[in-house]
């Protein structure tokens, strides 16, 4: 038997492998899992040059990989942009803005760009444009809310050239005062291309800032467990242009999340021409495990965009929308390429459908591993039809976002199956979950399982019963094992198996015993990729073998806040941050002299101590006895 590169010893560790579903150590080789076990079987592996971990009998689970995501063009803004994701008031996300404000350089803007709602504010409402117009007069603000509206200052108007005589485009409006001046609110009604086209009139990173800012946003993703992503492409995101960062990245090893990518159609009417190119210029699957090809989509036509703005209506696809669909899925189906397509209410699924039966009709779509993402309204018929056709859905926790407004809109009876991913699971569909980051929705992917299993949304309104509800287990396997089948890699990622790939989490907390509430708290604290520690912290913050250097530019939000939750600004505007929300729900018996029960603070902190939780741990505190 070959020698172990690491060695993971003295855990618990939940593999999803249903022949060994426990085990208490693991070896690595080559990037891969070379034997899953008990400790003294495992150990026998161990060589000289083997780095062993003491897991200190924590919980490893396997990495977690989102179905859906724009890292690709979350990366290259990453550094630019203040994240609202999972701040818990509103005057702690304006305090970050008049920060941010203060020491942004003209003709820079600030800029918070989705991963919220209103709704996960105790004040449960926006700021109005005065108050973000009393903290900027001259700096611009653009501030994206899901895709329904963006808040514009004066200053950000004036950027953008916006004045009495500018029109609106079609699907959107320029709300105006009296006089036909722009307030500042943008409005998608319900098209949002009027939000994704202003936001690009903004200025860019040059490009070795883009890299340092894809660095530091997968880094991000690390430090909350994610080991992969499937990339769905993005308006405004062209090929190959904007995946030269991500290629050079790939090409020197600094990549820290696995990225397999679909390609999304860039010019209105032009679809069929795209692909075309496209198909005849990359191969499916071309790449490596770090980067790769996987298809197309999730915009395969224009014209079969439908919005998910539960504030309009919904919207009603164009009458050449099954012509023009057609053209493209047999260019795709021709190729061998498989598909992701955006679609949200079941009236466009099943539109889609037709044509995908017509094309199956002639062209055999079974084994390409096709698939509709979101499906929030999708029905029984639609679900038996893709089942036939041999396709996937992808769910993303779009309604913990944006489930006030469905029922405000529907009605709670409505609600309560929206996307019905439990009976997706009894009918044996292929169904895995993501988020759809990292503008609809927040980049954690623990928000999105706390979500499937509690059936609540970010705001705390409960939209699911519990029979729409998933088990633990049942919802990290919508994370892990079950994404491999869209990307195409069944059996080689997705669990703690021999064979596969060596991604793993040990999160801060127990993912299967912790409270529910708990869930959308949980950090990593030792991230592997490849059998690589991308990221440490806490006890197992020496192990880490990706530092990075400091975010760029001097300025970046990123430097001061860092990411979900405003995580490094503990003391200001992330006060309501990950760790304080746990402390704040300790409700043990007993307090700390030193930290009272905020318990979370002393194990978090970075001291020089072998274990922060053990006896006289954090600076002699009695946290360990907690």
């Amino acid at each position: 038997m070959a020698t172990a590169d690491t060695i993971l010893r003295n855990g618990r560790i939940a593999t999803l492998d249903r022949r060994r579903p426990q085990a208490s150590a693991v070896a690595v080789k080559d990037g891969r899992f070379l034997a899953v076990g008990e400790e003294a079987e495992i150990m026998a592996l161990a060589g000289p040059a083997t780095r062993v971990v003491d897991l200190r009998g924590r919980r490893a689970l396997p990495g977690l990989i989102d179905n859906h995501t724009h890292l690709v063009r979350g990366g290259l803004n990453f550094n630019m942009e203040l994240r609202w994701d999972g701040v818990r008031s509103l005057a702690d996300a304006m305090d970050m803005l008049r920060r941010q404000v203060a020491v942004t350089p003209a003709p820079q803007w600030v800029r918070v760009v989705g991963g919220f709602t209103e709704h996960q504010f105790v004040e449960k409402r926006l700021p109005m444009l005065d108050e973000i117009n009393a903290i900027a007069p001259d700096t611009p603000v653009f501030l994206l809310h899901l895709y329904d509206r963006a808040l514009l200052n004066g200053a950000a108007l004036r950027a953008v050239g916006y004045g009495r005589d500018t029109p609106a485009p079609p699907g959107g409006e320029i709300v105006r005062d009296g006089n036909g001046n722009p307030t500042g609110l943008l409005l998608a009604k319900p098209n949002a291309a009027i939000l994704y086209a202003t936001l690009a009139k903004g200025p860019k990173l040059p490009f070795d800032y883009q890299l340092n800012s894809t660095r530091h946003f997968m880094r991000e993703l690390n430090r909350l467990g994610v080991t992969g992503v499937i990339d769905a492409g993005g308006g405004f995101q062209n090929y190959p242009d904007d995946y030269e960062v991500i290629r050079q990245l790939a090409d020197s090893g600094q990549m820290t999340v696995r990225l397999a990518y679909n390609l999304f159609t860039q010019k209105p009417k032009a679809e069929k021409e795209d692909f075309l190119a496209w198909t005849g210029s990359v191969r499916y699957k071309q790449g490596d495990d770090y980067f790769r090809h996987n298809g197309a989509g999730e915009m395969l036509v224009f014209s079969a965009a439908d919005f998910e703005d539960f504030r309009q209506p919904r919207p009603d696809m164009a009458p050449e929308m099954e012509g023009e669909l057609e053209e493209v899925v047999r260019i795709l189906a021709q190729n061998r390429w498989p598909w992701r397509l955006h679609a949200t209410y079941d009236e466009t699924i099943s539109r889609a459908l037709d044509v995908f039966e017509k094309v199956d009709r002639d062209i055999p779509l079974q084994g390409l591993n096709w698939f509709f993402d979101h499906a929030e309204t999708i029905s029984e018929r639609s679900m038996d039809r893709i089942a036939a056709l041999g396709g996937g859905i992808a769910v993303q926790h779009r309604m913990a976002y944006q489930g006030e407004y469905f029922v405000e809109r529907y009605g709670a009876a409505a609600a309560e199956s929206t996307p019905p991913i439990a009976r997706m699971l009894d009918k044996g569909l292929k169904v895995s979950a993501g988020t759809d980051a990292t503008r609809v929705a927040s980049y954690n992917p623990w928000v999105s399982l706390a979500w499937m299993i509690t059936g609540k949304t970010v705001g705390g309104l409960r939209l699911y019963p519990q029979r729409n509800c998933l088990d633990r287990e049942t919802a990290l396997r919508m994370w892990t094992e079950n994404v491999a089948w869209f990307t195409n890699e069944e059996g080689g990622r997705g669990r703690i198996e021999v064979g596969q790939l060596a991604d793993l989490v040990v999160p801060d907390r127990d993912f299967f015993s912790c409270p529910e509430d708990d869930i959308s708290f949980l950090v990593s604290e030792l991230t592997m990729v490849g059998g690589r520690v991308v990221y440490a912290a806490g006890g197992f913050a020496e192990l880490d073998d990706n530092p990075l250097p400091p975010a760029m530019p001097d300025w970046s939000p990123a430097r001061t806040f860092k990411g979900y939750a405003a995580w490094g600004d503990p003391q200001g505007s992330g006060r309501h941050s990950l760790h304080r929300q746990a402390s704040a729900a300790c409700g043990c018996a007993s307090a700390c002299g030193l930290h009272g029960h905020q318990h979370a603070r002393a194990w978090g902190a970075e001291l020089p101590v072998s274990d922060a939780k053990g006896f006289f741990g954090a600076l002699g505190c009695s946290c360990w006895a907690v």
